[in-house]
């Protein structure tokens, strides 16, 4: 049986049992064939709930009983509620991405501000699209300037915030928002303003390789999203002309952070036998390479300025306490060490690249340096839980994903983890700080993003 739903003025969807209907306009604007990614998306649901419930590859999987049958009524429940959520209906109306800018509007330090990334980057991307790795839903965005969800994936901000309003520039918009307002062949002054002072790209699920994170449905994969920017250069080139749109991206920071995906929902789950075909140090180099090479098209259409994120402790999360059994919330050494590797292969990437260009700036930046400093002095920071995620159920808060407000905690202040897999807003605003100026411990290499933006280009 299938169902198909309806969003009324409030952005609450209804339901009725007959065929799916969802607007592909989101899709065409990726790229994406909507008609196929729905039928995946429909055919994969069911099973996709279960990989968050009983990993293929988690050690415990076969020592875990069968649910109770209240259990299994509740998991039902979320399940339905998270299905709905996933599907792309009236999703400005249900949860506006386009946030306030901060209240103070000083001179701006550089021209605009370019995101591209997954998850811990999207303020709204997802929204438009019919996946599962949707954060427009409370509690997400909670605690945010405008205390609803925005599609952002915590209780509040996330680190380009932080880093906009240090940059005296808004929150950036997402580019879907601004191509479905616009479309995506628009030019001209009226149709650019959403995007002169940048544009977000990074999608939630989305990975260095486009296949990472399919699972949770449709996604923005770091391919697509070059072509996305390179789609907003020629826009703004045809609106301002090549000299400006070129003095513009050389002025302009790009922030990238991505990668995550292509560990969680690619490599450690052993998608289509991959480790079999690549030793951990194998499949880190395919990504680095891929990194370059994504910020070799970047410095094609005059892009300088480059904040390249490192990935966070992910052996740490929640999720993975969980699925591997930690007893008193050690982190999983083995999957931090392959994530080690990889911010090693990525930081000497960026080095030597700086070298073969040095017309260039890339700053690496290692959030899992910042990350392990936060967990090691808690107490300095003022958090009282580390292994706990906020929102979520069972262990660690890890079993489920976060679906309802009932399953957050009081005070996320208090905690590390937002949810399975990402941190809370003091987390992001701490990771913010030292991207921007090593306020609490150094993280960017060779300079923090103040001394980048103060550099003659």
């Amino acid at each position: 049986m299938t169902m198909s739903y309806v969003c009324n003025t409030d952005g609450n969807f209804l339901c009725a049992m007959c065929g799916v209907n969802v607007d592909s306009q989101a899709s065409d604007l990726i790229g994406l064939e909507s008609d196929r990614a729905h039928r995946r998306l429909a055919l994969h649901t069911p099973a996709i709930h279960l990989l968050h419930l009983f990993h293929p590859n988690s050690p415990r999987t076969r020592e875990l009983a069968p649910p109770s049958p209240e259990m299994a009524t509740l998991l039902a429940l979320l399940m339905c509620l998270l299905l709905f959520s996933a599907l792309p209906c009236c999703a400005a109306a249900a949860s506006p991405s386009r946030s306030s800018a901060p209240s103070a509007a000083p001179t701006p330090l550089v021209p605009a501000l370019f995101v591209v990334g997954d998850s811990t980057a999207d303020v709204g991307t997802n929204n438009y699209l019919g996946t599962l790795a949707r954060a427009d839903r409370e509690p997400y965005g909670r605690d945010f300037d405008t205390h609803r969800p925005t599609g952002r994936f915590s209780n509040g901000r996330i680190p380009v915030d932080y880093l906009a309003e240090k940059l005296g520039l808004p929150f950036v918009p997402p580019y879907l928002e601004q191509s479905m307002r616009t479309g995506v062949s628009s030019v001209g002054l009226g149709n650019i303003d959403g995007m002169i002072q940048g544009v977000n790209y990074a999608s939630a699920a989305g990975g260095i390789l486009s296949s990472s994170g399919s699972d949770l449905g449709m996604h923005v994969s770091l391919t697509q999203q070059m072509q996305q920017v390179e789609d907003t250069y020629e826009q703004l080139a045809l609106a301002l002309g090549e000299a400006a749109t070129t003095d513009l991206f050389k002025r302009s920071v790009f922030f990238v952070s991505i990668g995550s995906n292509d560990f969680i929902h690619y490599y450690l789950r052993n998608v289509s036998g991959v480790q079999m075909h690549y030793l951990p140090w194998e499949f880190n180099q395919l990504l680095v390479n891929e990194m370059r090479q994504a910020i070799k098209n970047l410095y094609n259409i005059n892009v300088r300025k480059v904040v390249l994120m490192g990935l966070p402790p992910v052996g740490c999360a929640p999720h993975f306490l969980s699925d591997y059994g930690s007893q008193n919330g050690e982190c999983i050494d083995y999957i931090n060490n392959v994530v080690i590797e990889f911010n090693y292969g990525l930081r000497y990437m960026s080095s030597e690249f700086i070298r073969q260009y040095p017309d260039s700036m890339i700053s690496y930046c290692d959030t899992f340096e910042g990350s392990v400093d936060i967990l090691e002095n808690r107490d300095r920071y003022g958090f009282v839980t580390i292994t706990d995620a906020c929102c979520g159920l069972g262990k660690y808060g890890g079993v489920f994903i976060c679906v309802l407000p009932q399953m957050a905690c009081s005070d996320a202040s208090s905690h590390v983890w937002w949810d399975e897999f990402h941190p809370t807003d003091a987390v992001n605003r701490i990771l913010a700080e030292n991207v921007w100026s090593g306020e609490h411990t150094k993280m960017c290499y060779p300079v923090d993003l103040q001394e980048m933006v103060k550099l003659k280009q």
